[in-house]
């Protein structure tokens, strides 16, 4: 690492270069690639997943995306608008993807006093990945209605391809620009400041470009670029933070600039490296779900966070590099560095709040688990769900579809479920359609089913189900078991057919399902490997169970507050949402293996440095106040940047961004202050040597590093050149 450091010091304009031509290549093959953004929810062996595949193996009409158009008036009748209607809908049908559209005017399309109808399209692709056009070509389709003043919404996959470009631009310059105020005020340095944001930008444009690439040979989910970006913006710049301010350090006190690079990437560098590891493999770690959509956001930040991490120990050194002893030539307040770890108790603040928390480390530590203790009581009634139309703001096009369809057929009409019976070999039973549509029709839940009619290859029976509650509804779900569970075996009984119940709306309630049995899976395996990780990075067992068990706790409060705001609806409105809503199925799980990626980022930074003050010094009180002396300014910048960077995305119009956005903003102001301020350090204080016992049938296993040589030994490392007089101890 410090040869690397001070490769690319010395070489600063080659390696800017180098990153300029890979963000160039990464956008230019993102736009030509076309990366392809859906949600579109594959469950394998799943019952709604194989009563899609017979949809789209035997009617391909009935398959693909499904959208509606939704015709209202204030008065009078939608039949006087017939032929307007009936003009709209065949033009609809000729445009491109469009596999079928039904009769606006058909029987169940309209409501009973008229003034509500809608057509159910259906496209071979998602038509969000078609862009703008996909929608355009629609309203050109749809102008004489318009013209004639029916009032034209759009729903389903079509409303969401209609809705308004999100505020993501917005947020992250808004994020942008608090980061600099941040770094500003922290550090004094107008370039020291600007470093950290550039690198940041060519790291997350690199990874976003490599993501559209991706993209274009299997698709990602929607909120994928968002969640990205949103991510690696944050840690972007908190990496390259933490390598600037060790590189300052470093030449506060006369060490060369060149040195003084490969001395920060000798260390921080080792810290930031470890730190991205942990992000990776706790996103990664969402393939273990077992289910696509999810193992995919994952892989998206994990593509954004390591090209981040790979620009900050390469582009930042040779920005300093370039810099020389200038980085500080200009400047809003004299500059500071980093609190160095000088080893006397009280030379600092947070020495002296160090003391404090060592004098009384069972006072402090209890005060900070009741806090999370209380931020994390509202988790315990977390009900997972979906986020529908009828979520949104009512200036978006699906949120007046949903609403116009609630009120003239009911809330269960916006996401119907369909039945598909797979006709046994040789069966020609007449009988079985209408025993099937009466059965049905029979079962409690339900408010009106379409008579079943076979496929024109004659494998399949179809019917749809509308049910008698919103698809939020709890009800919806079990009405979902019950006709899976009783209520097709029963109209099928003897004929030796097999139904199954698909639709988008089955398909969400099963993905629910599935998300809900497989987070404590996910737990397991990202906590397994991040302790592992750990170990080997600090030969320090009880440091890292210690660091598993504290992230537990800020995941636990950062779940209770996003439970407050959009299930109780404490405060919800601020944010935009009118309604109380689910938390969103899969946002536990992404939010647990990225609270927990970034809170092990500032445990390792923390960490980092206590662990040399201890191999310096072998007494654990000093170490851990030197540590904390030398970190706690730069970690509660780090800290304030990144919340910044998230929060400024609960100006998007997705509630699913404002709920993750929320939810990670809070964990990390959480994390560092509480966390690594108050209990990580009283933890350690009441731990003493055993913070650094290691048995000796595994210091044999784990790998020995390298103790850094001192600056000016030709390594530029940066460490105290107290280890010649301090081995690290032995082990137990």
């Amino acid at each position: 690492m410090a040869q690397m450091g001070r490769f690319c010091a010395r070489r600063g304009w080659w390696v800017l270069g180098a990153w300029v031509v890979f963000l160039a290549a990464a956008t230019l093959g993102h736009r030509l690639a076309g990366g392809h953004y859906s949600d579109d929810l594959q469950l394998p062996g799943s019952s709604a997943q194989q009563g899609a595949d017979l949809l789209q193996a035997h009617e391909p009409g009935a398959g693909g995306y499904a959208g509606q158009i939704v015709f209202t008036v204030g008065s009078a009748s939608l039949r006087a608008y017939s032929s307007e209607l009936s003009a709209a809908a065949a033009a609809v049908g000729r445009l491109p993807h469009v596999l079928a559209i039904s009769d606006p005017l058909a029987a169940g399309r309209t409501s009973q006093d008229g003034r509500t109808a809608y057509a159910a399209v259906r496209f071979d692709v998602d038509p969000k990945a078609l862009g703008p056009s996909s929608v355009a070509a629609v309203d050109r389709a749809v102008a004489g209605v318009r013209a004639a003043g029916v009032r034209v919404d759009y729903g389903g996959v079509l409303g969401q391809a209609a809705r308004p470009k999100p505020g993501e631009a917005r947020s992250e310059v808004i994020g942008v620009v608090v980061a600099i105020v941040v770094l500003l005020v922290g550090f004094g340095s107008v370039y020291a400041a600007g470093l950290p944001i550039l690198t940041a930008l060519v790291g997350v444009g690199t990874g976003v470009g490599i993501l559209g690439v991706a993209a274009a040979a299997s698709p990602f989910a929607s909120v994928a670029p968002t969640l990205g970006i949103m991510i690696g913006l944050g840690v972007g710049i908190d990496y390259a933070l933490f390598l600037c301010a060790r590189h300052r350090q470093l030449l506060m006190t006369g060490v060369r600039p060149a040195e003084a690079a490969a001395g920060a990437l000798a260390t921080s560098g080792r810290s930031v490296l470890v730190a991205a590891a942990t992000v990776v493999i706790a996103m990664l770690g969402l393939f273990a779900s077992g289910i696509g959509f999810v193992g995919k956001l994952g892989l998206a930040a994990s593509i954004t966070v390591a090209v981040s991490a790979l620009a900050a120990i390469t582009l930042i050194p040779a920005l300093l590099g370039l810099a020389g002893h200038r980085i500080d030539r200009w400047w809003v307040r004299r500059p500071v560095a980093e609190g160095a770890a000088s080893g006397h108790d009280g030379a600092t603040g947070w020495h002296r709040h160090a003391a404090r928390v060592g004098r009384h480390p069972w006072r402090y530590l209890g005060a900070g688990i009741a806090a999370l203790a209380v931020l994390a009581v509202p988790a315990l009634s977390m009900t997972l769900g979906h986020i529908d139309a009828g979520a949104n703001p009512t200036s978006f096009t699906d949120r007046r579809a949903y609403d116009a369809i609630s009120r003239a057929f009911g809330p269960g009409a916006n996401r119907p479920f369909v039945v598909v019976v797979r006709l046994a070999d040789g069966v020609s039973d007449p009988a079985l359609a209408p025993r099937l549509t009466r059965t049905l029709a029979s079962t409690p839940g339900i408010a009106s089913v379409s008579p079943a009619r076979t496929t024109a290859d004659g494998a399949l029976l179809v019917a749809t189900v509308v049910p008698a509650t919103s698809p939020r509804d709890a009800a919806t779900d079990r009405l979902l078991t019950r006709l899976d569970d009783e209520t097709l075996p029963r109209a099928l009984a003897g004929t030796g057919s097999r139904g199954y119940v698909t639709g988008f709306l089955a398909a969400s309630l099963e993905f629910d399902d599935q998300v809900a049995a497989r987070l404590p899976v996910i737990i397991a395996v990202v906590l397994a490997a991040a302790f592992l990780l750990l170990v080997v990075s600090f030969r320090a067992p009880v440091l890292a169970l210690k660091a598993a068990v504290l992230n537990l706790l800020s995941i636990g409060a950062a779940y209770g507050v996003i439970v407050a705001v959009f299930q109780w609806g404490w405060g919800n409105s601020l944010l935009g949402v009118d309604k109380l809503v689910p938390v969103e199925a899969y946002v536990p799980m992404m939010m647990f293996a990225i609270v927990f990626g970034l809170s092990m980022d500032y445990e390792v930074f923390l960490l980092s440095r206590v662990r040399e003050r201890w191999i310096v010094t072998g007494d654990n009180a000093r170490a851990v106040a030197d540590g904390l002396a030398a970190t706690a300014r730069v970690i509660t910048c780090a800290a304030l940047i990144m919340a910044s960077v998230f929060l400024a995305f609960l100006l998007s119009g997705n509630i699913i961004i404002k709920m993750l956005a929320l939810g990670l903003g809070i964990s990390v102001l959480i994390d560092a202050s509480l966390i690594r301020l108050i209990v990580v350090p009283a933890t350690m204080f009441l731990l003493s040597q055993a913070n650094w016992w290691l048995p000796r049938w595994l210091d044999r296993l784990l790998p020995r590093p390298e103790p850094a040589p001192a600056p000016g030994s030709g390594s530029g490392s940066g460490l105290d050149t107290e280890r010649k007089a301090h081995p690290e101890p032995a082990t137990t």
